[in-house]
């Protein structure tokens, strides 16, 4: 394997099998910004040429994920398709798997989309923007320069789990989504528009956001326009499955993602295999 760092127009790394790979993959991370660096290599072990970027919180990006480019992952596929692969592919988790629907809606490239742990309505931001501030709420998104609609977080909504530890934020997005009921329609990602075949991933014991029916909801929204989305769901998982070759994900001393080390990764493990179908089309 041939690997790559890259530093313009963002950090990230270029992973290539050797001989060309039939697929080019774009592997986003979520609200952590890093550069997913063992799952492309995992990628690449399968002959696909990988590539991760930093997409918030590196030089000259926005320090949160505050009205984003989406232009930033149309910038990325470009540098993929220079790599000659025939087929274009979009892997995302959490925030990074609404970066990559969303994508794969504006850009007619994307061949295959890979969402773990999707939501299905675009959200206001997380973190700060380029101006420092984190309120008002703002989009996570902008495309041509204009914010995409989004659903803003209620302040009302407060943890079960005391304030000293890590919380369960999944009550937050469902509050926020009865509060700001007449902001849900014209936010939803309309995943019926892209071409891309879509895949789902989603654990029903997620803690950070209901991502099994957010799941559901872009299923039944590709069904209702005649278009099929497969989604690899188990009850027990939770926000972070795990891919066969990767280890258990880290506890964190902010929240709690529910799932556990053996279920993330039975998720993982069962969706594999449709994961490489999709991406090797």
């Amino acid at each position: 394997m041939d690997e790559r760092e890259l530093t313009e127009p963002w950090e990230g790394v270029l992973i290539s099998p050797g001989p060309i790979g039939h697929t080019g993959v774009l592997v986003l991370a979520g609200s952590s910004g890093r550069i997913e660096r063992d799952r492309a290599r995992i990628l690449a072990q399968e002959g696909m040429t990988a590539m991760s970027i930093r997409w918030f919180g590196g030089p000259g990006q926005s320090p949160g994920i505050c009205e984003i480019p989406l232009e930033t992952f149309v910038s990325a596929v470009d540098l993929l398709e220079s790599t000659r692969v025939r087929r274009i592919c979009l892997m995302g988790s959490s925030k990074g798997a609404e970066a990559v629907l969303l994508t794969s809606v504006h850009d007619p490239r994307v061949d295959g989309v890979v969402a773990m742990s999707p939501t299905s309505v675009v959200w206001g931001n997380v973190g700060p923007g380029r101006d420092g501030k984190q309120r008002p709420y703002r989009s996570s998104w902008t495309w041509k320069g204009q914010p995409l609609p989004f659903v803003p977080y209620d302040d009302d909504w407060t943890a079960a789990e005391p304030a000293d530890g890590p919380v369960a934020v999944r009550g937050w997005y469902e509050k926020s989504e009865q509060t700001f009921a007449d902001l849900l329609l014209a936010a939803e990602i309309p995943i019926e528009e892209t071409r891309a075949d879509v895949l789902l991933v989603a654990g029903g014991d997620d803690a950070m956001w209901p991502s099994l029916p957010f799941a559901e909801r872009l299923v039944g929204r590709r069904s209702s326009a005649g278009r099929t989305a497969r989604l690899i769901s188990r009850a027990e998982a939770g926000h972070r499955p795990r891919l066969p070759g990767e280890g258990p994900a880290s506890a964190s001393p902010h929240f709690l993602y529910g799932g556990d080390a053996v279920a993330d990764a039975e998720l993982g493990a069962a969706a594999w295999p449709h994961i490489l179908d999709l991406l090797r089309g």
